[in-house]
């Protein structure tokens, strides 16, 4: 899988939602709020979710140590940090923390 993939389902293993750009831009035609700044009215887009293209969990450690802290709740609660895991995610390498979370998620999607 390449880096956008990875970081969709890493998204997803978190529980954010997905929104793909062609329906971010299509959703803002339909979904719009009127916001009041002084005498002036905006028309402003609403939109939840994250673009698929704007995840940074490959590139920023706030976006990255989240995920790392779900994965290790789980470890604890369920089998205890083993092995691989234990010290890829406890690395200062961004890049070794990621991959680790990416194959950790890949696993926990196969045994799900």
């Amino acid at each position: 899988m390449n880096t956008q993939e990875n970081n969709k389902m890493i998204a997803e293993f978190m529980g954010l939602d997905i929104i793909p750009l062609e329906q971010f831009v299509l959703g803002v035609q339909s979904t719009i709020a009127r916001i009041k700044i002084g005498r002036k009215d905006y028309i402003c887009p609403m939109t939840e979710g994250y673009l698929l293209e704007h995840l940074q969990y490959h590139t920023s450690w706030d976006w990255l140590m989240t995920v790392v802290d779900k994965i290790e709740d789980y470890l604890s609660a369920n089998v205890g940090k083993v092995g691989y895991f234990d010290e890829c995610l406890s690395s200062n390498d961004l890049e070794v923390r990621y991959q680790a979370v990416v194959e950790f998620i890949n696993q926990y999607n196969k045994n799900k």
